[in-house]
Formats: structure tokens, sequence, C-alpha cells
């Protein structure tokens, strides 16, 4: 997968990969910090930890197609607050 807007990935970065992956060669950086981190109901894999939220077992940010379920779920989000 090559760099663009929707994946690319930071090998330089100190903490390359900051998760255990099998696939170095998919690991996208795009989103670094996880814009659905502040949602309850993100679909990701988190636990609790001392009342704040460990995201640390989740890959959907740094899978090639995080990028597309990101988007869809801020959309989504969005569209529920607009039809309030």
């Amino acid at each position: 997968m090559e760099n663009s807007y929707r994946f690319y990935r930071n090998t330089d970065c100190d903490y390359f990969p900051c998760h255990k992956v099998e696939n170095e060669e998919e690991f996208n950086c795009m989103f670094c910090y996880c814009p659905l981190y502040l949602m309850e109901e993100c679909g990701g894999n988190h636990i609790e930890n001392y009342g704040v939220k460990d995201c640390s077992n989740c890959l959907i940010p740094h899978r090639p197609n995080g990028y597309d379920y990101i988007n869809k779920k801020l959309i989504e989000r969005n569209n529920m607050k607009r039809n309030k």
C-alpha cells in the first residue's frame, strides 16, 4: 500500500509500530491518535483502566481500511446529532 490521503506509514517514528501487528507493511499511521477516542461506542477493542479509556489493544485506526471505518463512524455520529 502506498502513501496517500487514506494511508501512510511513518517508519521513522520512534514508536513504529506502536501496536503489535502481523504485517508492518499494512500498518497505517494516518490516525496516530484516533478521532473516535471520545466516543463511548466507537466499535473498537478498548477497556477502561482506572476510569480512562485504554485503546492499546485496538488496531482499527491502523488497518488499511481504518480511514473508511473512522469516517463512516464520524458521519453516523454527526447525522445522529443533527437529527435530534
